[in-house]
């Protein structure tokens, strides 16, 4: 949870003991007794107790709401970006939102500086909460102040993540242009990674969409960079795709030797991702069932209900 201070100001602070804050809370008023929680929550927060540490930033929101000074405006932003950063930490992954967004909103009336970089962290939190057209609102207007500033790779991870939102609502068109103007500001700057990354998903994207020809060839530069750097967890995906790619096109034998490739590679890992696992076991199976392999496919298809059970059973736990 960071704190907003002067240089100057966290330096006294680390003078300040916890025992000394505490005390000080009877002896004062308004501002200073809410920035007093303020700086306790952020003590606590730092060990760990995230509870406690919510209290205190609520009872800090508390008091900065009844002020009305520019002060205490933005004392009432560090109170919400705390109370946000510890519902984070517990996992109440909505409320975190709304209260971050709260600050976000606070500190760009203000024109405060610090607001981007939370704006920033709110559409992650988004993310998290599966807000998706949450996401896109907030990241589109990061990017285009990480634009004016001149910070490519800010906006670049922005239009990445608008991308990522798109594609989890399935508006595909939507999601190639986002990850295409990202892959542009990462190319830009030579970020070979995060170019490959940005192919990889506008190649999903073209799959979901039935345009073959164009995932192949998408999905190939991705394959290649990820291969040349040795990137092997990234390269998997990407072949993934490239895979489906060839099986949009009726390239059967070449999609299943693909798939052979992708499915090799991840029963090396270890830990293993039995999800991804399952679900390129469950496309090999279905491949061969429109070759006529039918009982082939029936054998992968049972063995594959046992990982199926055990995984549906963690899902369950998870809720």
């Amino acid at each position: 949870m960071p704190i907003v201070d002067d240089d100057d100001e966290a330096g006294q602070d680390e003078l300040i003991t916890e025992e000394m804050l505490w005390d000080r809370i009877p002896e004062v008023e308004g501002a200073d007794r809410a920035s007093t929680y303020y700086e306790l929550s952020a003590r606590i927060y730092a060990r760990g107790q995230y509870d406690e540490a919510l209290a205190l930033a609520e009872t800090a929101r508390d008091i900065y709401f009844g002020l009305e000074t520019l002060a205490s405006s933005e004392g009432l932003a560090q109170a919400y970006s705390a109370i946000g950063y510890n519902l984070n930490q517990l996992r109440r992954m909505d409320e975190a939102a709304t209260a971050m967004s709260k600050a976000v909103e606070i500190l760009r009336h203000n024109k405060s500086p610090i607001a981007l970089e939370l704006a920033c962290t709110l559409g992650e939190w988004w993310f998290s909460s599966k807000k998706y057209d949450k996401v896109i609102e907030t990241m589109q207007e990061c990017a285009q102040e990480h634009l004016l500033d001149g910070n490519d790779i800010g906006a670049a991870n922005d239009f990445h993540l608008i991308g990522c939102a798109y594609r989890e609502l399935k508006r595909f068109d939507e999601a190639i242009g986002a990850f295409s103007e990202a892959r542009v500001l990462f190319k830009k700057i030579r970020e070979v990674i995060h170019v490959a990354r940005c192919d990889q998903k506008i190649a999903a994207c073209y799959v979901e969409l039935g345009k073959g020809d164009l995932a192949l060839e998408t999905a190939r530069k991705a394959v290649d960079v990820f291969e040349t750097a040795h990137d092997h967890r990234r390269e998997t995906f990407a072949l993934l795709e490239y895979g489906k790619a060839q099986i949009l096109l009726s390239l059967l034998t070449d999609g299943l030797t693909t798939f052979d490739q992708v499915l090799q590679t991840a029963t090396e890992e270890d830990p293993k991702d039995f999800e991804l696992i399952v679900d390129v076991e469950t496309r090999i199976a279905e491949v061969m069932r429109s070759q006529g392999r039918v009982s082939e496919a029936d054998e992968i298809l049972r063995r594959l209900a046992a990982v199926s059970d055990v995984l549906s059973e963690e899902d369950e736990d998870s809720h």
